[in-house]
């Protein structure tokens, strides 16, 4: 009986730690939210040629810095002047901000957030001419 309560208790500890040590698995769900933040966090994924559907415009992003700082041409269909362009990750999101200032564009502005599951921008576009906004969303080209 002695023997038998010592292989019990060998059992029980070995049982403990392997409740302790051995990671849990992870569920698809938790793996592709995992995998969503990160891209969220990560500015890399917002560089390209992103399309506006509904009008032909391009919004072409580049030299993303982990700083905040992108280059950022837009084409309707010729170069449109950038005054500024700019990213930041709010609540885990990353946004994208860009300033228009050109010819019939005196300081319109684009606020977007990429979405990861659609691979896509989307957010407001200011009209500053007409002083409107539009809900606005623009597909990777390439």
């Amino acid at each position: 009986m002695k023997r038998f309560s010592a292989y019990f208790s060998w059992v029980i500890v070995l049982v403990v730690l392997a409740v302790l040590f051995v990671p849990a698995p992870v569920s698809a769900g938790d793996a592709k939210s995992s995998a969503l933040k990160a891209a969220q966090a990560e500015p890399n994924p917002m560089a390209g040629k992103w399309l506006r559907p509904d009008g032909g415009y391009v919004l072409q992003l580049s030299d993303v810095k982990t700083d905040g700082k992108l280059k950022a041409a837009y084409f309707n269909p010729r170069p449109i002047n950038v005054a500024k362009a700019e990213w930041r990750s709010i609540a885990g999101r990353t946004q994208v901000f860009v300033e228009l200032r050109d010819v019939n564009y005196p300081g319109s502005t684009y606020t977007l957030i990429y979405d990861p599951e659609k691979d896509r921008f989307e957010g407001y576009y200011y009209q500053a001419v007409m002083k409107q906004t539009f809900d606005v969303f623009f597909e990777r080209t390439n």
